[in-house]
């Protein structure tokens, strides 16, 4: 009888020292701290106005800051994204419309209990569940910050990037010298693919210095570019995946024939090398 009495305590003993460790698990977090994650990044400093100089075109001032010229002309009612005026004041976010807000349906309280489910008698859990008077606010409340926690700040991050073509590098990113990308020497007429997944951006010869040009957006934070081509196979608003063939190799505005490539985030030139995969 003390047998039973001692293995039945030793099993009880086992459950709790299970269940702690689970709960101590399930606290544990296998993300990097905010603070750590946003160091690794840098913030989106670029400002809510430009003003337009001598040189500029609409195409020019999207590319720099990272945005769809279609979106920048309608945000700023230009009809003709070919004709800008030095001095014009353009904004480069997105108008703000406020709408009025309505009051919420009086609705009978009831507990919302929030926390994980019951445990067996004696066993405690940490965080304890919460009572809050029910509402649509607090539903909706908890809603947002499920979806917030489940979504980390790095997804715009993540692009999976491979090499636009094959040659030989001939110009390396220099920041100090304004050289914005790098620059791959060919064959006229050499296939050039689409470094990531994305949608056609621009396709056009309307920016000086980069010939017959295409720039793909990937994502809310990164876009890409591709110079020189001698003629472009895809057409703006086009969706392209890695790898596809979107243009062919050339001389446009150069002296030599070669592919100028660029990986931009939101609207700054970065260097390549260190997102693209060995050679």
């Amino acid at each position: 009888m003390l047998d039973k009495k001692i293995q039945c305590a030793l099993s009880a003993l086992l459950v709790l020292l299970l269940l702690s460790l689970m709960n101590g698990c399930a606290s544990t977090s296998h993300r990097a701290p905010v603070s750590e994650r946003s160091a690794q990044y840098e913030p989106d400093t670029r400002p809510a106005t430009y003003t337009v100089r001598k040189g500029d075109t609409l195409f020019s001032i999207a590319l720099d800051y990272g945005l769809d010229y279609k979106e920048l002309a309608a945000w700023n009612g230009i009809s003709n994204p070919r004709i800008l005026t030095v001095g014009r004041q353009l904004r480069l976010r997105s108008p703000v419309v406020t709408a009025s807000p309505r009051a919420a349906p009086a609705v009978a309280a009831r507990p919302l209990v929030v926390g994980p489910a019951s445990f067996p008698e004696g066993v405690k859990s940490q965080p304890k569940a919460v009572k809050l008077p029910y509402s649509e606010q607090a539903a909706a409340s908890l809603s947002q910050q499920s979806s917030t926690d489940e979504k980390s700040p790095t997804d715009d991050e993540n692009v999976n990037w491979g090499w636009p073509t094959k040659g030989k590098l001939a110009t390396s990113f220099n920041e100090a010298t304004n050289t914005k990308g790098i620059d791959i020497a060919g064959n006229a007429g050499q296939s050039v693919l689409a470094s990531a997944a994305g949608t056609v951006l621009y396709s056009g010869s309307g920016i000086r210095g980069y010939g017959k040009l295409i720039v793909l957006k990937h994502n809310k934070t990164y876009s890409s570019v591709y110079a020189y081509n001698s003629a472009i196979l895809v057409k703006e608003g086009q969706n392209v995946i890695k790898g596809q063939k979107i243009a062919e190799m050339g001389n446009t505005d150069t002296d030599q024939v070669k592919l100028h490539f660029e990986i931009r985030r939101l609207g700054k030139p970065i260097d390549p090398i260190k997102l693209l995969p060995a050679p």
